[in-house]
């Protein structure tokens, strides 16, 4: 239906979009994931015509929208991350000249209006002035002219920015009804958003298409072994004798939580599942256990992984594996006891005194500092380390 071969779009010296190219089919909720200035709205100008290319082409439903502008916009209908609103104009009077300039037919306008503006919910508001609407139906206003002539492609840049909570749900309920009759391709760098509406995802990063896939396989792509979070009312060295001796675990790493407890992020064996097992473990030793819960790689995870990166990872190529691509957290251990490489920039910050196997960062004074021990499974001794309460930096599950 849309087909963009090898899209370039320079401004002077600055490349915003960088030899782009994919296909978009009938049928589905595509989101257009990426950071601020990663070339989405660039892009997005130039499949609808408001932007010449640098070079390349966008053919929409075979029409070169360059070449053939007319015939291609009519499969497309667009919205702007600012809608095209005339503020002096009401609601009937601005959506009646929309039509005008879509070219619908006269006899047709007044119903087909009447039916956009039952569909996206502005039909009270039709004689009230632009000017004097909200945010949300100024919105709905223009998701309701990009819809007038019901193209069978739906363009949204940012349709949800600068919305509150209540709206921004409004608008995902209006894009599901759009989806049903027309292929949408939303444009937005909120994530939840993406997740929640679409069931196709293109990620672009510096210009370039460095992902696309379903959210479940991009995750899938990315995820490694899971993470299961625990919490129990105990202290770190409590939780590690306990959970040296249970099977399927690979690594260990603990902390002491508020009010008496001790929290653990534990990382499982490639195709293990230790719930029940940890469970009995706490259980039998008569430990209370706050929290147990997995947590595995989220679209978050998959964004922050591949838009930080120059090139793309070759586990989105066709016919490779998945390589390594999350760091290890700083101080931890593998499997055979050697500790794991830390990012360059840490390493140097960085002391590391193998004999005791604790990690002290450079230039910090010795103050009381949070316990955040990393164990191995199955080792005999632990391994502390001692992280400066200056810092107060906690770990976080998704980045083991």
């Amino acid at each position: 239906m849309i087909e963009v071969r090898n899209l370039v779009k320079k401004y002077g010296d600055h490349l915003a979009v960088d030899h782009l190219s994919f296909q978009i089919e009938a049928g589905r909720i595509y989101g257009f994931l990426g950071p601020n200035g990663a070339g989405k709205s660039t892009t997005m100008n130039i499949m609808t015509g408001y932007l010449g290319a640098t070079e390349g082409e966008v053919l929409i439903d075979g029409h070169d929208i360059l070449k053939e502008p007319e015939e291609a916009k009519r499969h497309i209908g667009y919205l702007p991350e600012q809608p095209p609103l005339y503020m002096d104009m009401t609601v009937r009077e601005y959506l009646e000249f929309a039509a005008e300039l879509k070219g619908i037919k006269k006899k047709q306008r007044s119903g087909e209006i009447e039916e956009v503006e039952n569909l996206v919910r502005i039909k009270d508001a039709e004689r009230r002035l632009i000017k004097n609407l909200s945010k949300g139906y100024r919105q709905r206003v223009g998701l309701a002219q990009a819809v007038l002539g019901f193209p069978e492609i739906i363009i949204l840049d940012e349709p949800s920015v600068g919305l509150d909570p209540k709206q921004i749900i409004e608008i995902r309920e209006l894009i599901r009804k759009l989806a049903k009759n027309h292929t949408v391709i939303l444009s937005s760098h909120i994530l939840a958003e993406v997740r929640e509406v679409c069931d196709y995802i293109m990620i672009i990063s510096k210009g370039k298409l460095v992902a696309s896939d379903t959210p479940e396989n991009l995750e899938r792509m990315l995820g490694q072994n899971n993470i299961v979070e625990i919490e129990a009312k105990t202290t770190p060295t409590e939780v590690r004798r306990i959970l040296k001796n249970v099977p399927g675990i690979e690594r260990i790493e603990t902390q002491a939580g508020v009010g008496g407890t001790a929290r653990g992020m534990v990382r499982e064996k490639k195709g293990e599942d230790i719930r029940e097992s940890v469970f009995r473990a706490f259980a039998s030793a008569g430990i209370p256990l706050l929290t147990l819960k997995v947590s595995g790689t989220t679209l978050e995870d998959v964004f922050m992984e591949l838009t930080r990166r120059d090139t793309v990872p070759a586990a989105f190529e066709k016919n490779t594996g998945w390589k390594e691509l999350i760091p290890e957290t700083e101080g931890t251990e593998d499997a055979s006891g050697h500790e794991q490489e830390t990012d360059a920039a840490e390493t140097d910050a960085a002391e590391a005194d193998e004999s005791e196997g604790d990690i002290v960062e450079a230039g910090a004074s010795e103050t009381d500092a949070a316990e955040a021990d990393v164990v191995e499974a199955g080792a005999s001794e632990v391994d502390s380390r001692e992280t400066t309460a200056g810092k107060g930096e906690e770990k976080d599950a998704g980045d083991l």
